[in-house]
């Protein structure tokens, strides 16, 4: 596992100083993604911007249970088809879990913070401004309750703006 996270943030640190030519064809995008699975941020609202040619911020945003905000920053690199690149990253997120005590009967909400990595597709459409992603995205939790969720693959579809 050791050898894993020392690897990810060689590769994480590399891409940022890598001078890529990566050459989004959009700036802002804003969609939906759906997970397969039960990670804290799993079916989120999506924001993503383009700070640099290839590098983005996104934003995800979770309702009902586990309410959960996490953000990562990503790096682009393009492949051989117009509009398609794929990308790597890391951040952070903070969720609030419901739980039920089975004894009193009595609601309470946790608070789980934690990292998340993500490696992933992106492909923007020629003539519609349409980007879709798929990529996996899995969660380390740190705070309340330390655990690993490795299962959690996504497919975001977002309108997109600029350019």
């Amino acid at each position: 596992m050791k050898k894993i996270i020392v690897t990810c943030l060689a590769l994480f640190t590399t891409g940022l100083f890598m001078n890529a030519s990566a050459q989004q064809s959009y700036t802002t995008a804003v969609g939906v993604r759906l997970s397969s699975s039960n990670a804290m941020v799993n079916n989120a609202v999506s924001v993503k911007h383009f700070i640099k040619p290839n590098i983005a911020i996104e934003g995800l945003l979770s309702f009902g249970d586990p309410l959960a905000l996490g953000a990562l920053l990503e790096l682009h690199q393009p492949l051989n088809a117009q509009g398609l690149s794929w990308y790597y990253g890391g951040g952070a997120y903070i969720g609030f879990l419901k739980t039920v005590n089975t004894t009193t009967l009595k609601t309470t909400t946790d608070p789980n913070f934690g990292a998340q990595g993500v490696v992933g597709l992106d492909y923007k459409f020629n003539n519609i401004p349409l980007n879709l992603s798929l990529d996996w995205k899995p969660e380390l939790n740190i705070v309340t309750d330390i655990n690993f969720e490795p299962a959690a693959i996504g497919l975001t579809a977002r309108f997109t703006f600029g350019k």
